[in-house]
């Protein structure tokens, strides 16, 4: 928006140390790379993180990898944390004195449905009060956004799984180049990787796990069992500098628009981590709502407004349809039986063998275009 030369204010509910050490995403599609150039912001990027031009998928004793690139003319998917994404955004906007405010307590939306909002705050002691065009609200499944809107002017679509992902950060070598998906008869595990010397391991866990019953020694042993042995004999074991459960949830929020009020990220969807798309449809809705805004404030009209929700949804649906289909297959659930583990088995024997299986899993998890 500050290159369209709008004037935006940005509410922060935490301060820049909590937001820039808070571990989350750390996949970026094609789409986010090609935003973070686009606004200047990838000279850090391109020289700290890794171009995976492939992934791989294990199974029983089989372990096969899909050539991303080789499949999607070229694209691939970069290893660079969403902290450190942050970081570049918050660098930035202290260079071009965008106005952030940090530590935003009790703030409330006011006068959505009318052509002049107002969002109120309360900083150190002090109410604060701006009246504003439009309202953006990026601020993630708890905030204040979605919550305003009329109960009987949204719908909610939620899928709960019945598991977690514990995962562990430690500061040792990744196991591989590139990321494993694994699907092991005790559960799925993923081995990952933040940079050439921090590794991010997760493997499912009952979602009400308590994280004391698993020291640093069960949970590499689950690790490596879950890896199988060949991929384990990589594995370099060390203190876990973080670790934590993460539900998993399938959910979305519809429209993503209420008069004034424009829904982004996970205000108005949420996918299981599996597929990496969290954070890069907050991208995608980002990219969206820009350039419907900037229409708005070059020609006066709100057509481009008007379509915002549709064109979101229907991209943030196929999203989540790749995220859930992917926890399916890679994962155990409590009522499958031995029908559903063959069925589970048989489709990656049909992905290890099949091109056009695997370019279908290519395209989707380097991101589909904005359409």
């Amino acid at each position: 928006m500050r290159q369209a030369g709008v004037d935006c204010l940005v509410l922060e509910r935490a301060d820049r140390d909590y937001v820039e050490g808070r571990v989350r995403a750390g996949i970026l599609e094609q789409i986010t790379v090609d935003l973070m150039a686009r606004l200047g912001l990838d000279a850090r990027l391109r020289r700290e993180g890794l171009t995976h031009t492939g992934t791989n998928i294990a199974y029983g004793d089989e372990l096969f990898r899909i050539d991303m690139a080789g499949l999607t003319e070229g694209r691939t998917v970069t290893v660079y944390g969403q902290q450190e994404v942050m970081k570049d955004l918050f660098d930035s906007a202290e260079q071009s004195e965008l106005p952030i405010v940090f530590a935003a307590r009790d703030v409330r939306l006011h006068g959505l449905d009318t052509a002049h909002p107002c969002v109120t705050w309360r900083k150190d002691g002090v109410d604060h009060a701006v009246d504003c065009d439009f309202i953006a609200g990026c601020d993630g499944s708890h905030g204040v956004s979605r919550g305003s809107i009329p109960a009987d002017a949204r719908t909610s679509f939620e899928r709960v799984y019945p598991f977690g992902w514990m995962g562990v950060i430690a500061d040792v070598p990744p196991c591989a180049e590139e990321l494993i998906y694994c699907n092991h008869e005790r559960g799925f595990a993923l081995a990952s990787m933040r940079s050439r010397n921090r590794s991010r391991y997760y493997i499912q866990c009952a979602a009400d796990e308590p994280l004391e019953a698993w020291p640093d020694e069960r949970f590499w042993d689950e690790l490596c069992l879950r890896l199988g042995p060949v991929t384990a004999r990589g594995v370099v074991r060390g203190p876990a500098s973080e670790k934590s459960i993460a539900p998993l949830r399938s959910f979305v929020s519809e429209p993503m628009r209420y008069g004034r009020l424009f829904l982004a990220g996970d205000a108005a969807h949420i996918v299981p981590p599996t597929g990496a798309k969290g954070l890069n449809l907050a991208a995608a809705d980002v990219i969206l709502l820009s350039e419907a805004l900037s229409d708005f404030y070059r020609t006066g009209s709100e057509t481009a407004l008007e379509a915002y929700s549709q064109r979101a949804l229907a991209r943030v649906w196929k999203a989540e349809r790749f995220s859930w289909w992917f926890t399916s297959l890679t994962h155990r659930f409590p009522q499958m039986d031995a029908f559903d583990r063959r069925i589970q088995t048989a489709e990656l024997a049909y992905m290890r063998t099949s091109p056009s299986a695997q370019a279908a899993f290519a395209e989707n998890y380097v991101g589909l275009p904005l359409e």
